[in-house]
């Protein structure tokens, strides 16, 4: 319920802890971990104790969900959501609502009530529903509810529940704390910085031996038959239908490009917008305290812990139309980037801001901007047209196979010769119309497929269809000696220059374990001074190091292989720097631990108050609400 709420109105308006901790506690849940249920209440789809969760209450929040959650896959309609993934969207949903029955049940237990003055004082807070004034306004309160479709009294019966779930959770969330001595332990582990000597012997870089005569050739070709087979080829043609491939034959009329870059101007004619960090404090007095903390460089968490008795908020690329006070939108427009302002006196009270960002005005220009509204649109429009065409190329197959595709569907045919890795003979790529996972399902079922089988459309990866009819196969072989002669003296070669690398880099590390590192070893071409620490890695030092050099003492050394490459390092210095000397870095430090700490603290709470009511599923009752909605695949969401 508090996820459906956050997206039904805005993401400030709840309380992080309560969000955060039902997703942590029961997105891993399983269903088979609750009881079966088979009583004779068929629109109650869970009980908890005394709470009921109702078949309209999983329906409303599955479908609030969903197209959120299409959007995030890259489809546009809800039903486009495979049925497998919408049924287990679903039970993640009721795992939520459950969790949130938990802690209304404890809150009933214990007798935690939320007065209606509490109801009220919420809903008149939420900016969502407040006029130009920055006052609540019954209108639009009574439009937003409209727009989605939701009652008036099971809107204020979500607040309340919201109300006391935070409740029960944000006492226990925010009385966490981290002691000075873990977080210096925690900040020593994760900044304690090793200074390091580094030397790299590439295979390529040493010399290439003579041929030896055959006789070693041929020990070697023995000794390493199947580097020296043919790959197993065939001769396939393809047909593919994706998203990509019909892109071209989506059209729309200049007239609807431009009716949509109208409808969208603030999109195309942006003006200067500003992220900005606001606290508003009832009275002076507070407001001057926490604009002194901050002007003393606290960050934004520790602004926000001192502004308790009042209200902080972040405001991202906000617009002087967005920001309800006409005194605080001049304030922030007004505003040099990155200094304290305020304390000042708005409407809604006392005011110190931070304007972290500044982003110039933008307008682009119609012919510009009409590809890209082009692109949206095709991207947008290109599932829906490959499932309704993809109906018109299984017409076609099912007269004459791959020889008779409809060259106005969109669908991109191939044919050509391919190993099981989907490269060509020469070894380059084979160009099959398709890219990624679907690139690799056509491939693997070129080889699954038997020569001259009857070819199938088969649905794909990403809303995509393809179908492949298999001509010929030539079967891997065994070359001779004579045939592969060419390829063993190379991998001789090769073999060769990797054991001198290795012989040259064995008598580094001997020699700067000998003599206290890579810097008293006489010509040696060093790189010195790589800095790193676990909270600041270096790209320049290989990852084969990584799980050794934190671990080791100044003058150290140790030996690894990268690709193509030794690596000879040696630990010159190791620092711990003094965690107060940043402050701010500190106290963030100290914030995150906190946090983290809260929200395990919360979720065993949670843990524990399943197990003392544990949740009761009418399994028929869920199975008739998923097939209602269509997330058994019987029917469409």
């Amino acid at each position: 319920m508090i996820s459906y709420l956050r997206r039904v109105f805005v993401e400030s308006w709840l309380g992080r802890v309560c969000a955060i901790v039902i997703f942590l506690a029961f997105i891993g849940w399983g269903v088979g971990d609750v009881l079966g249920y088979m009583g004779t209440e068929t629109d109650v789809v869970a009980k908890v104790g005394q709470q009921r969760i109702s078949s309209a209450d999983l329906g409303q929040s599955l479908q609030g969900e969903m197209p959120t959650i299409a959007k995030q896959m890259g489809v546009s309609d809800p039903s486009q959501v495979p049925p497998a993934m919408r049924q287990q969207i679903a039970y993640q949903v009721l795992q939520r609502l459950i969790g949130q029955a938990e802690l209304l049940e404890a809150a009933r237990k214990l007798k935690v009530s939320v007065p209606d003055s509490a109801v009220r004082n919420e809903v008149f807070s939420l900016p969502y529903f407040k006029g130009a004034n920055g006052q609540f306004d019954r209108n639009i309160l009574n439009a937003r509810l409209r727009e989605r479709d939701i009652p008036e009294q099971r809107f204020l019966t979500m607040i309340r529940d919201d109300l006391a779930s935070r409740a029960m959770l944000q006492p226990i969330g925010q009385a966490a704390t981290v002691s000075d001595t873990i977080a210096k332990r925690l900040s020593d582990f994760g900044l304690q910085t090793r200074t390091v000597d580094l030397i790299r012997i590439p295979f390529v870089e040493q010399p290439t031996p003579a041929a030896p005569d055959d006789a070693i050739l041929r020990r070697y070709y023995a000794n390493h038959l199947n580097d020296f087979r043919t790959a197993e080829l065939r001769h396939a043609r393809v047909v593919v239908l994706s998203p990509a491939t019909v892109a071209d034959t989506i059209t729309i009329d200049e007239k609807d490009l431009k009716r949509v870059y109208d409808e969208e101007s603030d999109r195309y004619h942006v003006p200067e917008t500003r992220d900005v960090q606001v606290v508003t404090m009832p009275d002076e007095a507070q407001a001057r305290a926490v604009a002194d903390v901050w002007t003393k460089g606290a960050d934004w968490a520790a602004v926000q812990a001192a502004a308790k008795g009042g209200a902080s908020v972040e405001m991202p690329g906000a617009r002087p139309s967005t920001i309800p006070s006409e005194s605080l939108s001049k304030a922030v427009f007004a505003a040099p980037l990155n200094q304290i302002q305020g304390p000042f006196k708005s409407e809604g009270g006392w005011v110190v801001l931070q304007v972290t960002k500044v982003t110039p005005p933008k307008d682009t220009p119609f012919d510009v901007a009409k590809k890209e509204i082009l692109q949206q649109y095709r991207d947008a429009k290109g599932p829906s047209v490959v499932g309704e065409r993809s109906r018109q190329l299984q017409d076609a197959m099912a007269g004459n196979g791959l020889d008779a595709i409809p060259t106005d569907i969109g669908a991109a045919a191939a044919a050509g010769t391919l190993d099981a890795h989907g490269n060509t003979q020469d070894g380059s790529p084979a160009p099959l119309p398709a890219s990624g996972k679907l690139r690799d399902a056509i491939v693997q079922q070129v080889f699954a497929q038997t020569k001259g089988a009857k070819p199938n459309l088969t649905e794909g990866p990403d809303n995509s269809w393809y179908a492949v009819e298999v001509d010929s196969i030539t079967p891997a072989a065994q070359l001779t000696f004579e045939q592969a002669k060419a390829n063993v003296l190379a991998a001789w070669q090769a073999e060769a220059r990797k054991h001198a690398a290795d012989e040259q880099a064995t008598a580094l590390y001997t020699a700067a374990q000998a003599k206290g590192g890579l810097a008293n070893v006489a010509g040696a071409p060093v790189v010195k001074g790589l800095t790193f620490s676990r909270a600041a890695p270096n790209k320049a030092i290989p990852s084969e190091l990584m799980d050794y050099l934190p671990r080791m003492k100044a003058g150290q050394s140790v030996m690894g292989e990268d690709a193509g490459e030794f690596i000879v390092a040696t630990v010159t210095n190791v620092s711990t720097p003094n965690p107060t000397a940043d402050l701010g870095a500190y106290q963030r430090l100290k914030s995150a631990l906190a946090q983290s700490t809260g929200d395990d603290l919360v979720a065993s709470y949670v843990e524990a108050l399943s197990k003392r009511t544990p949740p009761v599923i009418n399994q028929r009752a869920v199975t008739a609400t998923l097939s209602s909605l269509g997330f058994d695949g019987s029917t469409t969401p």
